[in-house]
């Protein structure tokens, strides 16, 4: 049953990544409990311009849950409190009416933030640019059954494609460690015959990158894979770590 609810947020404020932000509280009353929180947003962005403020700068795009741009931390938890999903397919159902709702931005050196909840994740970009790519032919698709694979292994690839690279792994790790995302991009191509020509210069390149763009390292915690809304496994760190000791005994880089 449809209903409505009045809430308090506090939210990081903060005017650009040199300023010094700050907790703001607002009111948001008579909020429908089938909004998403995205819209939730939308509501009392459109209630401060009508009073002439600033509205809250928020990242988003799909609004589907495909490509975690909308990444937030709700009440210290990356996309909110419900498992397995994005902040944007987070309904109002799951709060209370006279919750106060915490809301801040990714917390990461590699993330500065770029206005109020928006940060900057072209590190990811850098990342996948420094090894995420196979060497095949262009032209037209190969018949599936040309390469046989095994099931099992298929499967494993596509849980580790599955990674949105939204970096709630980097937010909710109190190392701010990106090996969650590094590892799943490299499994998905080691895991298949595809990958594998450039397995080694892949696995030292992208984690040389991401140590450059000066994220932690990882301390087996496991708040990455409580809260990636894809469920990505850590089994995806053990194979980064294999394959970067692999990629040391047969690399030819001095």
């Amino acid at each position: 049953m449809t209903g409505s609810i009045n809430l308090t947020l506090n939210v990081w404020r903060q005017k650009n990544n040199t300023s010094k932000g700050r907790f703001e509280s607002y009111d948001a009353k008579d909020i429908s409990t089938d909004m998403s929180f995205l819209e939730m947003l939308d509501v009392v962005n459109e209630q401060l311009t009508l009073k002439g403020k600033e509205p809250i700068a928020f990242d988003h795009d799909c609004r589907e849950g495909i490509c975690g741009m909308c990444g937030s931390v709700v009440n210290g938890h990356a996309h909110g409190p419900d498992k397995s999903t994005t902040l944007c397919q987070l309904h109002m159902r799951h709060f209370s009416d006279g919750d106060t709702i915490i809301i801040e931005p990714w917390r990461s050196r590699a993330f500065p933030v770029h206005k109020d909840l928006v940060v900057d994740r072209g590190a990811f970009d850098k990342i996948i640019q420094s090894g995420g790519y196979i060497s095949v032919n262009t032209g037209g698709a190969p018949e599936a059954n040309t390469i046989p694979i095994p099931q099992e292994t298929a499967e494993l690839a596509m849980d580790a494609a599955a990674c949105i690279g939204c970096g709630a792994c980097v937010a909710s790790c109190p190392n701010a460690s990106a090996m969650l995302f590094v590892g799943a991009k490299i499994s998905q191509l080691a895991l298949l015959p595809q990958g594998k020509p450039e397995a080694a210069k892949r696995a030292q390149a992208m984690i040389r990158t991401m140590d450059a763009c000066g994220f932690g390292n990882c301390s087996n915690e496991r708040e990455c894979e409580s809260e990636c809304p894809k469920d990505i496994s850590i089994t995806n760190i053990a194979r980064l770590n294999r394959e970067f000791i692999k990629a040391g005994f047969f690399s030819t880089e001095k």
